[in-house]
């Protein structure tokens, strides 16, 4: 086996290992309910590809079951996958009654290979594909049936894909078009192979570059199609990751302006249990809750230390509004006053308000305070 092969087997693992807990708190889902049968089939039929475990399993039952096994689980991971976009498609009664009638074509395909097998010479059971002589009926019949079933089951995916697609938005859309793109391919590559086993079991020549081309169509679409699936949730996790960066770096920027209210006003403190400083930085909630705590705790300090800010800014002339360089240069000398006890108006005074009633407009404001206040001198 090589790394690929066993970097594989361990992510089918890990995925069915993920997907069989989801189940278990959601056994009536019917999509979850796809997707691990999916996965399962994709899983248990890993083993059988590899020589162990074609040697183990043909030396217990016989020749070419291994083989037969292996393609009848991955048959059955496509009726899986198809029946995963399907029931993302349809309504859930359509869903359950077309999903209960695809049944019927993949059980004719699984009795149809198996009898093909059973006709195959034992001496040419173990056939790889590249190689296998197509003259003989129970090879040409088993990649036959296969291969038309994989075409059908690949263009049910294709058609309910492109349905959820053209009825969906944003990162999902584009996922999700991206999903019926590879499945087109995969059709096309699986209708390609269909055309050059029945001239190989004529005994016509194979063009290398069909051969080349279909491989290559399948190198691009796998791919193509993994991405797919990912894409949306991806494209969540970085909006995510995004936000919890800007409001790590916004939550140290408003350290000196929290540092300074802090100082002079403990009591409103809106955390007043201890925490661990390590194992709140680490929990991905904890950034979002110390931020707006943050925040909130910032705006409460300017409004109780406005009415000294503005008493200093009169008496230099500024009458109107404050500017947010003005506003960090007394803010200290005010503070001050608050602590020595000096009188002061009751009613508050506009500081580094914001224009409009968003949120982040106000975190905006008291940031550019607190760079502000990183940087002025104070007056003495």
């Amino acid at each position: 086996m090589t790394v690929l092969s066993h970097v594989l087997g361990a992510v089918l693992c890990v995925a069915l290992a993920v997907k069989v807990g989801q189940l278990a708190k959601a056994p009536s889902d019917k999509l979850l309910q796809a997707v691990t049968l999916c996965i399962v089939c994709a899983a248990a039929s890993f083993p059988l590809g590899t020589g162990g475990g074609q040697r183990w399993t043909d030396a217990l039952v016989g020749d070419g079951t291994a083989k037969l096994l292996q393609n009848v689980l991955l048959l059955c991971a496509l009726h899986f996958l198809s029946r995963f976009f399907l029931h993302s498609a349809a309504d859930r009664d359509t869903g359950v009654r077309r999903a209960r009638r695809d049944v019927l074509p993949l059980g004719v395909t699984v009795v149809v290979i198996t009898a093909a097998m059973a006709m195959t010479p034992h001496g040419e059971r173990n056939h790889v594909y590249a190689t296998a002589n197509m003259r003989l009926t129970g090879v040409f019949v088993f990649y036959l049936a296969a291969g038309t079933y994989l075409i059908y089951a690949l263009a049910m995916s294709l058609r309910w894909a492109a349905r959820h697609a053209r009825a969906s938005t944003g990162p999902l859309a584009t996922g999700l078009w991206l999903v019926v793109v590879a499945l087109a391919a995969m059709v096309t590559a699986g209708c390609t192979r269909a055309v050059l086993n029945v001239a190989r079991w004529l005994g016509g020549d194979v063009p290398a570059p069909v051969v080349t081309g279909g491989k290559l169509l399948l190198d691009i679409a796998i791919p193509l199609f993994v991405l797919g699936l990912i894409y949306a949730p991806l494209t969540v996790r970085w909006a995510t990751a995004r936000l919890w960066f800007h409001r790590l770096r916004t939550y140290h920027r408003l350290t000196p302006l929290w540092t300074a209210l802090h100082r002079a006003f403990p009591e409103d403190s809106l955390d007043k249990a201890p925490t661990g400083a390590w194992s709140d930085t680490l929990r991905l909630t904890g950034v979002h809750r110390r931020y707006y705590r943050r925040v909130i705790e910032c705006r409460d300090g300017l409004v109780r230390v406005s009415p000294y800010i503005a008493r200093i800014a009169s008496a230099e002339g500024h009458s109107a509004g404050l500017g947010l360089d003005v506003a960090a240069r007394h803010l200290p000398a005010a503070l001050h006053a608050y602590a020595a006890g000096d009188p002061a108006p009751s009613q508050a005074f506009p500081v580094a308000l914001p224009g409009s009633d968003d949120l982040e407009d106000d975190v905006r404001q008291l940031t550019a305070l607190s760079d502000a206040l990183r940087t002025a001198r104070p007056r003495t």
